[in-house]
């Protein structure tokens, strides 16, 4: 983010607000007679914020513009149907629903025009020339029909939120939260420690993978993108860190995370107490 798109010109890119969410209306307000295609992120990888697809889809039909989301973050988190989206075309990625990396699936609406990716054969609808992995397509099929059964997420969704007031009752206003506070992904908690570098923070934790919301390159610290399209502080987006949750994740797990970082909140909480003359 900002959402790349084609709307108006080539390339062109509508704003997020502090929640790392678009506004409908500059959508409809970005389109120009040179606009063929809007493509938007059904939810962000970063901070799991979820766009407005559908209010998207209504306004891209009254204009006659193809709609396209990327759903690889949503597919088998949220309800992610073609037709409540309204979308011509959506993208998914096979490792994100647990089915074997290398492979995706593109939705195309009947009757969306798309010039051929690799010409020569007629395979994929005429759209994409060579021998199918007969494999790896079974395995995306058998990964989609198991990640249609959304109950299981509801468990992660508490698991998130039972994370977060852990880590509020120890950090205080010393932690933010990054994304909209309902319209986000349940699996997904990308949080702030103000003042600190999130990788910093990673390496104090044992056993735990997560990513940060800042890159380190040559020893300079860079505000992660999203972030920074969401008009984050440095100050607080350096201490950026997603945790992402999984259907397997127990909260013993979660207990065990949030154990460390309350111990490291104490350690490093400054002293209370007064040295008399």
């Amino acid at each position: 983010m900002p959402v790349p798109g084609a709307i108006g010109l080539p390339g062109d890119c509508i704003p997020v607000d502090r929640f790392g969410r678009i506004d409908p209306g500059d959508v409809m307000r970005a389109i120009s007679s040179r606009t063929i295609l809007i493509s938007i992120m059904h939810a962000n990888n970063e901070v799991g914020t979820i766009q407005p697809i559908a209010e998207v889809s209504r306004i891209a039909r009254l204009r006659g513009i193809h709609l396209h989301t990327d759903a690889a973050q949503s597919v088998g988190r949220i309800a992610t149907d073609v037709n409540q989206l309204g979308v011509d075309l959506l993208t998914i990625a096979g490792h994100k629903v647990h089915a074997p990396k290398g492979v995706g699936a593109l939705y195309v609406r009947r009757g969306t025009p798309l010039e051929p990716l690799i010409h020569g054969g007629g395979h994929e609808g005429g759209r994409r020339a060579g021998t199918e992995s007969a494999l790896l397509a079974v395995g995306l099929g058998k990964a989609c029909e198991l990640a249609r059964n959304l109950a299981p997420v509801e468990h992660v969704r508490t698991l998130r939120d039972h994370f977060w007031q852990r880590l509020r009752k120890a950090f205080g206003d010393r932690i933010v939260l990054n994304g909209h506070p309902d319209h986000r992904l349940p699996n997904t908690l990308n949080v702030s420690f103000t003042g600190r570098v999130g990788a910093e923070v990673l390496e104090r934790l044992d056993g735990v993978a997560a990513s940060t919301g800042s890159a380190c390159h040559t020893g300079h610290v860079e505000l992660s993108p999203v972030l920074k399209a969401m008009r984050v502080a440095p100050e607080v987006g350096m201490g950026a860190i997603r945790f992402s949750l999984g259907r397997g994740t127990t909260r013993e797990e979660i207990d065990a995370v949030a154990d460390q970082l309350a111990h490291m909140s104490r350690a490093d909480a400054p002293s209370t107490s007064s040295v008399l003359p």
